[in-house]
């Protein structure tokens, strides 16, 4: 009886993840507690495994109707932004308008608070989606599209959950305010699981490459973030996750 209430709960944490990351309804939790809400955080892999699902099942239809990899991937990303109502998109361009408009830190967070776009975001959210679509489009083969995408929706949210481990949450509002502030290792690890399904069922000759090009990555914008604004906020993560997905991508070409 005990496991099966420990399975239970597990389930309704990934749910409230779920319905954090995505637009799927999740039904109400009658046991809801801060601590369900604070451990969804270590499910956010999980949950982009499942955004790359319905992405690449989306992309495969769509190459079977059109014959066309463009309008296939396209296709593809209107379905993951429709499914995740653009949530890290949205990060990253108002983590753009943040610190390409402020100078001090206290102006970086009120910019990226501020819900609407502007020009920094607008530029930089137009690039990133077009990179994404240049770079899955011009794989050579389905096989290498879908493992990209499983691969990189879960890898990016697995290396955006990382900065809970030694950064300081920098503001306490804002609809991209994280699930959990921080994070223990050992939960930020056991999150990672995804990532190594999908390693075995994928192959990426240019693994340690990329392992050491997001290293570089990681470190080097949480360098950043602690030199701007002295920590991350909801809005970084979702950057983080971007760049990270965008650099999984162009690892396939090379």
């Amino acid at each position: 009886m005990l496991a099966r209430q420990k399975i239970q709960r597990e389930w309704q944490v990934f749910l409230l993840a779920v319905g954090f990351l995505t637009r799927i309804p999740i039904p109400a939790d009658p046991d809801f507690s801060d601590e369900k809400l604070n451990g969804a955080s270590r499910y956010f892999p999980l949950v982009g495994l499942l955004v790359a699902g319905v992405a690449a099942l989306v992309f495969i239809a769509a190459l079977a109707i059109f014959n066309n990899p463009l309008i296939a991937v396209l296709f593809s990303m209107v379905a993951s932004i429709l499914l995740t109502g653009a949530f890290h998109e949205d990060g990253f361009a108002d983590s753009c308008d943040g610190f390409g408009g402020g100078w001090r830190a206290e102006d970086v967070l009120r910019i990226m608070k501020d819900s609407r776009i502007g020009t920094y975001g607008t530029v930089a959210l137009v690039l990133v989606l077009g990179l994404k679509a240049a770079a899955l489009s011009a794989m050579p083969s389905t096989g290498v599209v879908v493992s990209a995408l499983l691969f990189a929706h879960v890898l990016s949210r697995w290396l955006a959950t990382s900065y809970l481990l030694d950064l300081h949450y920098v503001r306490g509002e804002g609809k991209s305010k994280p699930l959990a502030t921080t994070m223990p290792l050992s939960h930020w690890l056991w999150s990672g699981l995804p990532v190594l399904v999908v390693l075995i069922v994928i192959d990426l000759p240019a693994l340690l490459p990329l392992c050491l090009v997001l290293l570089v990555f990681r470190f080097a914008f949480a360098a950043y973030l602690r030199r701007r604004i002295g920590g991350y906020t909801g809005d970084a993560l979702g950057a983080a996750q971007q760049v990270a997905e965008i650099i999984i991508y162009l690892s396939y070409l090379t």
